[in-house]
């Protein structure tokens, strides 16, 4: 019998972040127990994810995962990336090249912080660094959340060659 799948436990109806504060980005952190990064990525409890722009931030949801080894195994690696799905970015203990690789493939930055890490400091950093557009993760995801429209409005527009 296979492990149960990771499970969602999200706030209903979804937060919503002011409109002058413009785009959130959607932020995972690998934790045990939601107040710290304090998980490797690969055998990560789960991730508490916020809604975070330059005012403000907001929990979204956890997401919790059957227990994993640190053990090289990389079959657990889809289930966690999965759970990312729609995030910028992951905050990590540690994390391996190969899901480095692979969280780089699905648009999804990772992000090793000290260990222990207070997840309340990392929010309060990532809202300084949202508002000086100082990383340049951060002005790539904030430019694709920003118009997910605008290929369609290029293929519209008249072309001369």
């Amino acid at each position: 019998m296979s492990p149960p799948a990771a499970t969602h436990l999200a706030v209903v109806p979804p937060p919503e972040v002011p409109e002058s504060a413009g785009t959130a980005l959607r932020v995972a952190f690998a934790t045990g127990d939601r107040r710290h990064v304090d998980q490797h990525f690969g055998s990560a409890e789960g991730f508490s994810v916020y809604l975070v722009t330059a005012s403000g931030h907001a929990f979204a949801e956890a997401v919790r995962f059957s227990a994993a080894e640190e053990d090289g195994n990389e079959d657990k690696l889809a289930e966690r990336i999965a759970a990312l799905e729609g995030c910028a970015a992951v905050y990590v203990q540690a994390v391996g090249s190969s899901a480095i690789q692979r969280l780089l493939a699905a648009g999804v930055q990772p992000l090793k912080v000290m260990p222990g890490l207070p997840i309340a400091d990392a929010i309060a950093g990532l809202r300084k660094e949202i508002a000086a557009m100082s990383a340049p993760w951060i002005v790539r995801a904030l430019k694709v959340r920003k118009d997910p429209s605008r290929f369609e409005a290029m293929t519209a527009e008249e072309w001369d060659e």
